[in-house]
């Protein structure tokens, strides 16, 4: 029987910079880590009255400054229904209009935050949209849980907004759904109704930090206790679970004892070390090699130290399956996104190609962001996406 899941939030120094470091963890080891500089607030899901800068037809898109210099790329393909601040007679964006835009994803290297106008106001089951407004299921539900949800969500649809039911709705019941509803979309009209009354640049709504927003997507049937040793963090997560989560206020702990640490006690620190460490080694004795590069990740499979005594092919095997099931951990661990190729060990049967994509892709599925096995090319490399909305945890570490 798996144990439940331990979300933690603590302080630690990391290469010298006090850190914000959240850990969720299954079954004794980390599944996923995430550090955040402390007393920095990220822009990600903040909504703001943002100004048109300029317009880029070549490309399609627009530039909008959401703060005095802060430019964000806007998908004009993506935002056919701008959130004008105030009425306007024509359709076309011009360079000078003001709209309600949210942070849909955080800068990267070069690259600007990206805003939309298709606003997202998420909570544990349910995800309320004013851009496309129908009803989506989660594709990672059952088929049976995907009909029984349906017939649930679909008399809550209105003609204001969509509604997306997440995958932690599972054997949620109607009541709990209708209660979150009614706070999302409370939640909504607030935040349309002010924004259209908000100067240039104003904040509208600022999404709860990083650390406490993680906890609705976390798996929720397997998430047993959070736990926090720093009492402006207790404070902090306590309020938002009183706002956002109130039937999981009872998972909240203070932990208050001196020795061990709970850095110490779940060795938070050395799973952070690990997970920025460029080799993996697997239980075989095998061992991947992760190299983040500016437009992909790659990663290598190697054989390294196992001494079985199976045939080669079995061999090969043996030790892709186990990579296969270290690489899906390992990109949720990282927040790894984009395009991953993988080049595995190279094998010459078809069938043991064909149960290698099959394994690697029933791993996949246990990832809480949507994660794709795209295909196997002819030289043997497997590529993988993953979408990307934050930095990832190398990112976090050394860029903020």
């Amino acid at each position: 029987m798996e144990e439940q899941g331990i979300f933690l939030v603590t302080r630690l120094s990391v290469h010298g910079k006090e850190k914000i470091v959240s850990a969720f963890y299954e079954n004794g080891r980390a599944a996923e880590l995430s550090c955040m500089s402390s007393g920095t607030d990220s822009l990600l899901g903040n909504i703001y009255v943002g100004k048109v800068k300029n317009i880029l037809s070549n490309i399609n898109a627009a530039f909008i400054e959401i703060a005095d210099g802060v430019l964000c790329y806007y998908s004009l393909a993506e935002n056919d229904t701008p959130l004008y601040t105030s009425p306007k007679k024509k359709e076309k964006l011009v360079p000078g209009d003001e709209l309600l835009v949210q942070v849909s994803r955080e800068a990267v290297k070069t690259k600007a935050p990206t805003v939309t106008c298709n606003l997202n106001f998420a909570g544990k089951y349910l995800v309320l949209t004013t851009g496309k407004k129908n009803l989506g299921i989660s594709s990672k539900l059952e088929q049976t849980e995907r009909q029984r949800l349906r017939q649930i969500a679909e008399p809550f649809l209105q003609e204001d907004f969509g509604i997306i039911v997440r995958t932690n709705a599972a054997g949620a019941g109607e009541e709990e759904l209708r209660e979150e509803l009614t706070r999302l979309t409370a939640l909504v009209r607030r935040t349309l109704e002010t924004g259209r009354n908000q100067t240039c640049f104003s904040l509208v709504y600022r999404e709860p930090p990083v650390y406490a927003a993680r906890i609705r997507s976390l798996p929720q049937n397997r998430l047993g206790k959070i736990v926090t040793d720093d009492r402006i963090l207790y404070e902090e997560l306590f309020s938002y679970l009183s706002e956002y989560q109130p039937e999981d206020l009872n998972k909240l702990q203070f932990y208050d004892q001196e020795a061990p640490s709970l850095n110490s006690l779940y060795g938070i620190g050395g799973a952070l070390e690990g997970a920025l460490r460029e080799r993996v080694w697997l239980k075989s004795g095998g061992y991947l090699v992760i190299q983040p590069t500016e437009a992909l990740t790659v990663i290598d499979v190697n054989t390294g130290k196992y001494q079985g005594r199976k045939k080669q092919q079995d061999t090969f095997l043996k030790i892709n399956k186990e990579a296969a099931a270290e690489i899906a951990r390992q990109l949720r661990l990282r927040n790894l996104s984009g395009i991953i190729i993988a080049d595995f060990i190279d094998m010459e049967a078809q069938e043991d190609q064909k149960a290698l994509m099959d394994y690697l892709a029933s791993e996949l599925k246990h990832d809480p962001v949507k994660t794709t096995l795209v295909d196997m090319t002819a030289l043997g490399l497997v590529e993988i996406t993953r979408k990307k909305t934050q930095k990832s945890l190398f990112e976090q570490v050394y860029s903020d």
